[in-house]
């Protein structure tokens, strides 16, 4: 990776130096006042999210649409002015607004030498999580994309490092995790799966949200490799700016399950997760660019 900083980088950190001069509660006014001109002036990606919305809830009303959009973009920028604040933010805080929950789970299978995959979705707000090793003292790294934008890239690193999780890049994660393996080092690696799939990578589809959808499938191929542990991350929002992680078991031996089965079991519950509170996962996204029979006519 790039980690020379440039003029954006030097921007970007002393605008979360400038953040960090005023309390959380502060910014939410901010966020609110981003909120109107988000929603309502630039109408940022509003196709996108009413369309991946009605598609989803097919049952729902046009008002009830509106509504779950509406809080959708609020959350958004609430997500956007976190994120900002967490570049800065004191390892006091983080630990009262990021509450761990049943993480004697998680820490039984570290304690056993074993690798632990931590499947999650673009859900509440997900980077906070990268926060988990100040309460454990085994390795931790988070699964990422490399961004585009190199000034965003190294902010995004640096930000996500500060508490000691190692970012990595997909192409090295198996090479890493079996390094930690063969050396004996214990360590949880966090994958989102809820990501777009490149269309040479479409192996599996599945039923998402009332649409036909093709999941990205390396997280249990990384883990079945490992015969790693698989526990799932439920992000719980309790209040504006509170938190809590939960976590709950999918796999305790990845090698044992069927084809699939991961995957499946990990969409199962994001599914859940989001149609309990709708407005907290990330419908900006566009996450059914690919249809089944396109996709798989470019393949053949």
């Amino acid at each position: 990776m790039d980690t020379k900083p440039n003029l954006g980088y030097y921007f970007l950190r002393v605008l979360t130096w400038f953040i960090q001069l005023f309390p959380l509660r502060f910014h939410y006014m901010m966020s609110d006042l981003i909120f109107l001109l988000i929603c309502y002036v630039i109408r940022y990606r509003r196709t996108v999210v009413y369309a991946n919305l009605t598609n989803s809830f097919p049952e729902k009303s046009k008002k009830e649409i509106r509504t779950i959009a509406r809080k959708f973009y609020h959350h958004f920028c609430d997500s956007f002015i976190e994120t900002l604040y967490f570049d800065r933010i004191s390892e006091k805080e983080i630990k009262k607004r990021l509450i761990l929950l049943d993480q004697v789970i998680l820490e039984k299978y570290l304690a056993e030498g074993r690798p632990v995959i931590l499947a999650l979705g673009h859900y509440n707000n997900w980077e906070w999580n990268c926060s988990w090793p100040l309460n454990s003292d085994y390795k931790g790294y988070v699964i990422y994309k490399r961004l585009t934008n190199k000034s965003f890239n190294l902010f995004y690193y640096n930000m996500r490092a500060r508490f000691g999780i190692k970012p990595l890049e997909r192409a090295d994660t198996y090479r890493q995790l079996i390094a930690d393996q063969n050396n004996g080092h214990a360590s949880a690696s966090a994958f989102l799966m809820d990501q777009t799939p490149r269309k040479y990578e479409i192996q599996y589809w599945t039923s998402f949200l009332n649409q036909d959808t093709a999941i990205l499938t390396g997280t249990e191929k990384v883990a079945r490799k490992l015969d790693a542990a698989v526990l799932f991350c439920h992000v719980r929002k309790l209040k504006r700016g509170y938190n809590r992680l939960e976590f709950s078991v999918i796999a305790e031996h990845a090698k044992e399950t069927a084809p699939f089965e991961i995957t499946e079991k990990a969409t199962r519950k994001i599914e859940e997760m989001i149609i309990g509170r709708p407005e907290l996962w990330l419908w900006s996204h566009k996450r059914w660019k690919h249809k089944r029979e396109v996709a798989t006519e470019e393949l053949n």
